[in-house]
């Protein structure tokens, strides 16, 4: 939860989404609009710059799960059908038609496959930026497991308003790109929010990963997967070098089965941006991705222009 969630956000607006403020921000005009899907701990305005372009061919939507960002606080963690139950009531809230181009990072990305298998009909297509998948703990190395164990039974600890200052300077610069007036929302959001992750997973390895598993089969839509193999400052920090590169030795072999398994699936590999922040150090990558998904859907022979996303 965070103290910003009754404020009114930067930017987009809380629509009432079954007796909850949800927070959604929508630009751009036409068809199929783009969804964006923030990873755990994210909100939706950390993907800013990438929807405003987007907005430029497309609709464009970002949005933060309950208890998250801007929307109504919640309890945390909650279960899939939750998540993508209040995301597909939030877009009708709206009043963003379908069916839409899913853009879902990391448990965001895991959101928006559970979504296309509950809601066949209300998706065009899946980009899924770096994403979870429910057998990557299994997929794991030993030590990754058993460090993940005992991460989610530890209490965090509450950071002193000297820690929170010694931050600040670090978020900033993460956030130098944001226009103003968004930037200091957002700084401070993170340095107050920064639980929001650790406590959205907290069941994501098993009752989460029990319901994307249960799940029906994903529909036949244009999927891209996107792979991001780069350097990542948290995970640097989480993880002991050689348990980071078996994870995402893992993790690259199972972005190439998942794309694999689509029939019109096609798996991307980025060596040079991290997990986190792939949008940011790699947008070019992700605008190319959503005009060839975009290409494939209009069916026009006629590719959609994004600005950086190459001839």
């Amino acid at each position: 939860m965070t103290h910003h969630a009754l404020d009114a956000p930067p930017l987009g607006r809380l629509h009432d989404v079954g007796g909850r403020r949800i927070m959604l921000h929508r630009s751009g005009a036409g068809g199929p609009p783009v969804v964006f899907l923030p990873g755990a701990g994210a909100v939706g305005l950390d993907y800013l710059n990438v929807h405003d372009r987007a907005a430029e061919v497309t609709t464009s939507v970002l949005y933060d799960r309950a208890g998250t960002g801007w929307s109504e606080p919640v309890e945390l963690p909650r279960t899939a059908a939750e998540v993508t139950d209040e995301l597909r009531a939030a877009l009708a809230a709206a009043g963003v038609r379908g069916p839409y181009v899913l853009a879902g990072h990391s448990l965001g990305g895991a959101y928006a496959r559970h979504y296309a298998r509950r809601f066949p009909g209300d998706v065009a297509a899946l980009l899924l930026l770096d994403p979870f998948h429910e057998d990557m703990a299994a997929r794991a190395p030993r030590q990754a497991r058993e460090m993940l164990d005992q991460m989610r039974e530890q209490a965090l600890p509450e950071p002193t308003p000297e820690q929170l200052d010694a931050a600040r300077p670090a978020v900033e610069r993460l956030l130098a790109a944001w226009p103003d007036g968004v930037r200091e929302a957002l700084v401070d959001h993170h340095l107050t929010a920064w639980r929001t992750g650790w406590l959205e997973g907290r069941n994501l390895y098993d009752e989460v990963s029990a319901e994307f598993r249960a799940a029906p089969p994903v529909p036949d839509v244009p999927v891209i997967v996107l792979s991001a193999m780069g350097a990542d400052a948290t995970q640097s920090q989480l993880w002991p070098e050689d348990v980071l590169r078996e994870i995402n030795a893992g993790k690259l072999a199972l972005h190439a089965e998942l794309a694999a398994s689509f029939p019109r699936g096609e798996h991307r590999v980025l060596d040079d941006a991290g997990h986190g922040w792939l949008h940011e150090e790699r947008p070019d990558a992700v605008l190319q991705a959503l005009a060839d998904l975009l290409r494939v859907l209009r069916d026009s022979g006629t590719r959609p222009r994004l600005r950086g996303a190459g001839p």
